[in-house]
């Protein structure tokens, strides 16, 4: 016959329980070094990210304006605006706006439809623009005698982060590239893009 002894086990269990106050600052050492380590990093992709996702909010925009131009063969607008009703062109980090310009006044009225919108661009990035609307006419060109510039820098001004779009006279929309490999994008003319 075997016999168990359930004391002799629980005391057993007991000692395995804890850690050591050594194994605690070791540990404790360890994590600090990565936390110093990964964070810059993590801020860096963070930002890059959320730099892409607003770029990419408002080149979509554009080019939907581009699209709804050429498929209903009239002109279409897209500017910023406080309000979505009328543009605000000296404030390119307001919501963006798409709509018919039936008028041709540059302005949204009250029977002109609101086709397309964006969200304002919050926290520490700064989006610059063109003094006037951008807008499309039904071939797809721009309705501005020169390309149409849009950059978004962050608010620290830091240029490495920096992102243009640049819209030409045949309406196209491009992303601005770092073709020289400097960690800075240029614009269409080549020109690096600055934050001052």
């Amino acid at each position: 016959m075997i016999y168990h002894y359930p004391h002799k086990r629980a005391k057993q269990q007991a000692c395995q329980l804890g850690v050591t106050l050594l194994e605690l600052m070791i540990t404790l050492a360890i994590a600090a070094i990565l936390v110093t380590l990964v964070a810059p990093s993590v801020q860096t992709i963070v930002a890059s990210n959320r730099i892409a996702a607003q770029i990419n909010d408002t080149s979509a925009a554009i080019q939907f304006a581009r699209y709804q131009a050429i498929d209903k063969q009239t002109t279409a607008i897209i500017c910023p605006s406080s309000d979505f009703s009328s543009c605000n062109n000296a404030n390119w980090n307001l919501a963006k706006i798409v709509f018919i310009d039936a008028n041709l006044n540059n302005q949204r009225d009250a029977n002109e439809d609101l086709l397309y919108s964006t969200q304002e661009v919050v926290g520490d990035l700064v989006f610059t623009g063109p003094a006037n609307t951008v807008g499309f006419v039904e071939s797809g060109a721009s309705l501005n005698a020169n390309a149409s510039f849009i950059k978004l820098c962050p608010s620290d001004r830091n240029v490495k982060f920096a992102r243009a779009l640049n819209i030409n006279q045949q309406g196209r929309v491009r992303l601005s590239r770092d073709s020289d490999n400097d960690d800075i994008h240029e614009d269409i003319s080549g020109t690096a893009l600055s934050c001052t």
